[in-house]
């Protein structure tokens, strides 16, 4: 029935225009051949297509390019999840070629990077052994990091350092898949952001929190000195953190800014596997507010950074921007 209030439209009024004249986000000059079988990876990324995260990957990359070709720092923060999928020889062949200039880390990785130079292999079952009191109780891991950090703290080190030197001179059996001894070996700066209590060696007999805490203000002002070098086009990269590594980034970026450094014209991506609120807010957004781009990469990190390490390293030209 008819309602009186409402005036029906009439389809014979709308104002048309011609496809011609409109603008459009899709156009076929962004459309990209398949794949073919035997190509090399070169065809393999050009045959991404130029849309969304495809084209946001390919930009990114170039910008790690153009930071790498002008001496730009790139920066590294990494949580333990690197290192429990089998990252670590992407990540030292990424040092050994210039790829990474520093890394920020968290304790957790720190301990897993040190059992695989000590043992071959981490990661416990947490479901399994929590409730039968076999959890987080490994003793070497516990009592030759928690002296690797005291001796490193007597020499004035930061953490990073102190367990990358310690490596060095203990030759564990795996130091080759070690990031903190091959970052030791290149002059590669690490530095550890704990969280007192996230870490099981903080509950052993030989742990000194006022160790852990003196080496981390160390490591601190020595990130956030690498941080303030990131304006004129350096990059930082979050990977596998979503709360401690972008509350760390976020507060040298103020600490910078305290200073009077203007952190402007840098780059920075998120690669995780969900969509977290700090990273979001604390990586992507608010650091590069006032000039610079964020991207956030969703995927699993077995994926994601070996796709992006070959990206980096495939036979390239100059560098366009």
């Amino acid at each position: 029935m008819p309602y009186k209030k409402y005036t029906l439209l009439k389809k014979k009024n709308l104002k048309t225009r011609l496809i011609k004249e409109r603008k459009s986000l899709v156009d076929v000059k962004d459309f990209t051949e398949p794949y073919g079988p035997g190509s090399d990876f070169n065809s393999f990324v050009s045959s991404l297509p130029n849309f969304l995260a495809a084209k946001n990957l390919k930009e990114f990359c170039e910008l790690m390019k153009y930071a790498r070709q002008e001496d730009q720092p790139i920066i590294w923060g990494m949580g333990a999840h690197t290192i429990k999928v089998g990252l670590s020889p992407v990540i030292i062949d990424l040092m050994a070629r210039g790829w990474i200039s520093a890394i920020a880390a968290n304790g957790a990785f720190m301990i897993h990077d040190f059992e695989i130079a000590l043992a071959g292999k981490t990661s416990e079952d947490v479901a399994e052994n929590l409730h039968i009191g076999k959890y987080g109780n490994t003793e070497e891991t516990a009592l030759f990091i928690n002296v690797a950090l005291k001796d490193g703290c007597e020499k004035g080190l930061g953490g990073g350092e102190a367990v990358g030197s310690y490596l060095r001179e203990a030759r564990l059996p795996f130091n080759r898949y070690s990031i903190l001894y091959n970052a030791y070996k290149f002059n590669i700066p690490v530095t550890i952001h704990p969280g007192i209590g996230t870490d099981f060696i903080h509950y052993f007999p030989n742990f000194d929190g006022a160790v852990t805490g003196e080496m981390a203000d160390r490591d601190f002002v020595l990130f956030a000195s690498i941080v303030s070098e990131l304006p004129k086009g350096g990059v930082y990269l979050n990977v596998g953190s979503a709360v401690i590594l972008p509350e760390v980034f976020l507060k040298a970026v103020s600490f910078c800014t305290a200073q009077g450094i203007k952190m402007e014209n840098f780059y920075t991506a998120v690669f995780d596997f969900h969509k977290h609120y700090r990273p979001y807010e604390n990586v992507i957004k608010r650091p590069v507010a006032k000039g610079g781009k964020g991207y956030y990469f969703i995927g699993h990190n077995e994926i994601m950074l070996p796709l992006l390490a070959a990206m980096l390293i495939k036979p390239q030209g100059s560098v366009v921007l």
